[in-house]
């Protein structure tokens, strides 16, 4: 009996509260991107400053929209804000524990194997759908090969691209 009721109680929590942490999540979209004056691919040339951009991401956080680059730099991990009206950078801070730390030594040993940069894949992926800007670079390593997924935001939506980093 106390197994049903604490299931149930768990039950009645997460559909309480998962609703909740949903609705912070918002996917950023053509008409969310309107309010960046600088792109993506601009925002990964700023952060490379601080080190080598492993990643780029526009996301909704707290229900603001910000713009997130990953960056190595000497073995080490950070995320770099930039600000996505003036272009400058607003926060670096290091990332040395949990799923960011994972994401960023994937995304590391991805781009230890490319040959061209994100910006660059991202200004390619743009080239090929003209009238889109990109949400987000992210790369992996498939079949072998490093490639970089990114991600589009246009008229008809958004959709994932893959670019080889060969």
């Amino acid at each position: 009996m106390k197994r049903i009721m604490s299931l149930g109680a768990l039950v009645l929590a997460f559909a309480f509260f998962a609703p909740t942490c949903w609705a912070e999540e918002k996917a950023v979209d053509l008409k969310t991107l309107e309010a960046a004056k600088i792109p993506l691919e601009k925002a990964l040339e700023v952060a490379s400053n601080q080190g080598k951009p492993i990643s780029a991401k526009f996301e909704v956080e707290d229900g603001k929209l910000q713009l997130s680059v990953y960056t190595e730099k000497a073995g080490k991990f950070s995320e770099v804000l930039v600000d996505y009206l003036t272009g400058s950078v607003a926060k670096v801070e290091p990332i040395t524990e949990g799923d960011d730390l994972k994401e960023a030594r994937s995304q590391d040993a991805a781009m230890q194997q490319a040959k061209t940069s994100l910006a660059a894949a991202t200004r390619k992926a743009l080239a090929e759908n003209a009238g889109s800007k990109a949400v987000s670079a992210v790369p992996s390593i498939q079949g072998g090969r490093a490639v970089a997924a990114v991600t589009l935001a246009g008229a008809q939506g958004t959709k994932t691209v893959s670019e080889g980093l060969q």
